[in-house]
């Protein structure tokens, strides 16, 4: 499980900041200007082979009016999402009455928090945090956020305990790998709000098991649920949270990104969504994006498709192929969930994208394809050199990664490993999920020390000088 961070704090304490350098990214805007982050931002983050989710937050102090209670309203809710809550205060202003206040807040809600006093870059240390002791944290941790200073000890404290507490838990409420394979196919159910996804839900159980609502909006806890088809085992992963008819409530609780994007990460498939009345929108390709980037297998359903014009239909269609072309490897399914149509069609489409994207691949059979696809169409020259492709072999599932290894790799363009991935993916049939290229130069191992090489290229590396030596002395001769 991955963990969600929320930044929280005063307005224009660094929030932002420590955002971009988490996630390595310019996503959120910085400026000297209080209140300048007004909606939650979300980014993903990875150190040591730690990943993570984190959400970037508006200031928040208690008080506000107008926009500036909207903005407070998305910090409030990125700590209802949150695992951990990142409070984030300023060495320059020192402790005031606002960072009371929230942390009462973070306290009153039972949150997982660690105190991050940023800025103390030009104060001494010690000096700097005399003020915020008072405020009863077992731990702080200082930062400069700007230069990085602090973040990668306090990231790594924080996500050393997070990892400590779920091997603690007893509960059981959290999924466990060590079920995985009696869980079959797991599929994501993905897609804006009011798209249709509890209706989709609901029609594929066969039961009413999700509360759906004619509003957007829907429950933040993605639930896990089981069940069989044909003899074949299946979970399906509802990103609008599944709950007992006994305990669905008439409140419709708030759409949540960060839970969207941990179902899709643990899925095998996801079924995106869209919704043919509205159109294609930007928050679709957006989600259809970190889909390609996580590489999950996909398959997208066009929703609400009954009892449309056929001259609206023809517009959607033109549509999906001029701003899908970027997933043509995906199959699109037109459906109406409401009333089922199309969607007994989308287990085999399921069934394709699964089995492509876990296929095992044999290295002696990927290196012929790559040998032929050099042969039909070669590598170009680079500085009067042409690139070398001598090998490749399997580096992974879900999604299929192929390992190309070669000489000058890292000049290859492009356009050529886009031509590779689509022989690839034409001749072993993967369809419904993204291939990944990898590609490795060759080291020669001629140029390193001999303390790194082995045994025996440390004797083919004396034969050879010995070899040149005994030339060049025969050539003077």
């Amino acid at each position: 499980m991955r963990p969600v961070l929320a930044l929280v704090g005063r307005p224009n304490v660094g929030k932002s900041t420590l955002f971009n350098r988490l996630t390595r990214s310019r996503e959120a805007l910085v400026a000297n200007i209080p209140g300048l982050t007004r909606d939650r931002q979300y980014g993903e983050g990875k150190i040591e082979e730690k990943s993570f989710i984190a959400i970037d937050t508006g200031g928040i102090s208690g008080d506000e009016q107008g926009i500036d209670q909207e903005m407070a309203a998305q910090s409030l809710q990125a700590i209802e999402e949150a695992n951990i809550c990142l409070f984030l205060v300023d060495a320059k202003d020192g402790l005031l009455p606002d960072d009371n206040r929230i942390l009462d807040h973070l306290r009153k809600r039972s949150k997982n928090t660690y105190l991050v006093v940023n800025k103390i870059d030009g104060r001494d240390p010690d000096a700097a945090l005399v003020d915020f002791y008072s405020l009863g944290m077992s731990e702080i941790f200082p930062i400069t956020a700007t230069q990085g200073r602090g973040v990668k000890s306090m990231l790594l404290k924080v996500l050393n305990d997070f990892e400590q507490q779920l091997e603690n838990a007893t509960d059981g409420s959290a999924p466990v790998d060590e079920d995985d394979q009696n869980r079959g196919i797991k599929i994501a159910i993905a897609g804006r709000p009011n798209v249709g996804k509890s209706t989709l839900v609901n029609r594929m159980l066969g039961e009413d098991r999700v509360v759906v609502f004619d509003q957007p909006g829907t429950t933040r806890d993605s639930v896990y649920v089981p069940f069989e088809r044909r003899g074949r085992r299946y979970t399906l992963i509802d990103t609008a949270g599944i709950k007992k008819r006994g305990q669905t409530k008439e409140t419709i609780e708030k759409f949540s990104v960060v839970k969207s994007l941990q179902a899709i990460q643990d899925a095998h498939v996801v079924v995106l969504i869209v919704d043919a009345r509205t159109g294609i929108v930007e928050q679709d390709l957006h989600l259809l994006g970190y889909v390609i980037e996580t590489g999950r297998a996909l398959v997208i359903a066009i929703n609400k498709w009954d009892g449309m014009h056929s001259e609206d239909k023809e517009q959607v269609k033109t549509d999906i192929r001029r701003r899908f072309v970027f997933v043509d490897f995906a199959k699109i399914h037109y459906i109406s969930a409401l009333y089922g149509t199309g969607v007994g069609d989308l287990y085999k489409s399921i069934h394709t994208a699964y089995e492509s994207a876990t296929m095992k691949l044999a290295t002696n059979r990927l290196t012929e394809l790559l040998q032929d696809a050099v042969t039909d169409h070669a590598p170009p020259m680079v500085n009067g050199r042409r690139i070398k492709l001598r090998y490749a072999h399997a580096g992974g599932q879900n999604p299929p990664i192929i390992v190309i290894h070669g000489k000058q790799t890292e000049k290859l363009p492009a356009n050529y490993s886009r031509y590779l991935e689509k022989t690839f993916r034409k001749v072993l049939k993967l369809e419904g999920t993204p291939v990944r290229i990898e590609l490795r130069s060759g080291d020669n191992p001629f140029i390193k020390g001999e303390e790194d090489l082995t045994q025996q290229q440390i004797a083919q590396k004396r034969r050879i000088k010995k070899n040149r030596h005994l030339g060049k002395k025969l050539g003077k001769k």
